[in-house]
């Protein structure tokens, strides 16, 4: 029987603003204003003033162009 920790991706070594971008300059899109929207959100239920870079790559990753969730 598998558990949620068996199936977790591995943990990096080093912190997000550390690393490189993975994507080339070109393949880059800035987040749409309801990308934004959400990123603000968050942050905003976390007792943040605005977005940190972990919101924006939540909502860059979890979301489609138009706010809802990617399936």
């Amino acid at each position: 029987m598998t558990t949620p920790n068996d199936r977790a991706h591995p943990k990096p070594k080093t912190k997000p603003w550390t690393r490189p971008n993975p994507k080339p300059r070109a393949a880059r899109e800035p987040l749409t204003d309801a990308q934004k929207d959400r990123a603000r959100q968050r942050a905003d239920e976390a007792g943040r003033r605005y977005p940190n870079l972990v919101d924006n790559m939540w909502a860059s990753s979890h979301l489609a162009k138009d706010g809802s969730l990617k399936t």
